[in-house]
């Protein structure tokens, strides 16, 4: 017996330092230290391939000269800026709604930042990490405003132009079906001809999220004829996302999202940054990359959110260059603000 319990003690502590160095591996590196998977692949190709739509103005949009902007697209600048030091390190795929799931499965893109709601099914069955909401929405229905329609029931045996492969369509038959208002699906599968569709007045209305029927009107030949329904008929947060089963890459995507909203949250800004360089504050100069390690435990240098900052700005200079008061689309934020603003964006720690 005894010589059993020395064999079993001799066995438990040959296994405990092994299993103590497993656990005090950082998340994104291997053993060695070194960045693995998605993030070690798309910093050695020296960019990121990100899957944007190209075609809804204020969050990505592609104009005659090749010219990326938006919400959605300045995503992808910030991941770039906080891997490279280099917000234009990007490859953008314009991908439709059929498509752009298949292309994040199959890795032809490293990110999807694509005005894309998060859901259980596509968060499990579809195989999808999803980072932050970006943007909270709802679905709305657009109309002529000739066409005297005030509510959903005046829809009733009316056309409606969906597009297909979003959540848009199941949204729609749902709520109909609940409020007992038959009516007449046009399915397209192009965004395009769903909104040239709905202009030439071959469906008497159009649904999608309300920011996407805000934006497309603006593109609309009199965007005044054309009033967007009262009625939300559903909860889209907007995230982007990533293939599922990467932890390290799925962190680096994730707390660059973070970082934007952190820095409105601490005040800093691309144009004030220089000023927090000197700050003794240690929430500002862990953030900023002055003390402890937070970005070299992701795999990424440890000023990543400050390079994100001067680059990009934070997330209030991101919504209004894109969807502010100055801008078409002028969106009040609402629940985008922060939530020290009443709003629902908020972030984690940075410690």
């Amino acid at each position: 017996m005894a010589h059993w319990i020395t064999k079993t003690l001799t066995t438990f502590l040959l296994l405990l330092p092994l299993t103590a160095c497993t656990e005090s591996t950082p998340t994104g590196q291997d053993g060695s230290g070194q960045p693995k998977g998605r993030l070690a692949t798309v910093l050695g190709r020296g960019k990121v391939i990100c899957g944007v739509s190209g075609e809804l103005p204020g969050f990505s949009f592609v104009d005659q000269d090749g010219k990326y902007s938006g919400l959605d697209v300045d995503v992808c600048r910030a991941i770039a800026a906080a891997l490279f030091d280099n917000p234009d390190a990007v490859e953008y795929r314009n991908l439709n709604a059929k498509e752009r799931f298949t292309a994040l499965q199959t890795g032809e893109v490293d990110v999807l930042s694509r005005n894309t709601t998060w859901t259980m099914s596509r968060d499990t069955s579809v195989g999808l990490d999803f980072a932050p909401i970006v943007f909270f929405d709802g679905q709305g229905i657009m109309v002529k405003q000739a066409s005297n329609i005030k509510t959903l029931a005046d829809l009733k045996d009316k056309s409606i132009c969906i597009q297909t492969g979003t959540t848009t369509e199941q949204n729609l038959t749902d709520q109909m079906q609940k409020r007992g208002i038959p009516y007449k699906p046009v399915v397209f599968e192009d965004v395009n001809t769903t909104f040239a569709t709905y202009a030439e007045g071959r469906c008497d209305g159009v649904t999608a999220d309300r920011s996407q029927l805000i934006s497309r009107r603006t593109t609309l030949p009199n965007p005044g004829e054309h009033v967007i329904l009262p009625d939300v008929l559903s909860k889209e947060p907007l995230a982007p996302a990533v293939a599922s089963g990467d932890s390290a890459w799925a962190d680096a995507v994730r707390w660059t999202i973070f970082s934007l909203l952190e820095a409105e949250e601490l005040g800093i800004t691309s144009q004030n940054i220089g000023q927090f360089t000197t700050s003794k504050d240690p929430t500002v100069r862990r953030f900023l990359g002055m003390e402890g390690e937070l970005g070299k435990g992701m795999g990424v240098a440890n000023d990543f959110a400050a390079r994100i900052i001067k680059y990009v700005g934070n997330y209030g200079e991101i919504y209004d260059r894109n969807l502010g008061p100055q801008t078409k689309l002028n969106l009040p934020r609402g629940q985008n603000n922060l939530w020290t603003k009443g709003g629902l964006l908020f972030s984690p720690p940075f410690r």
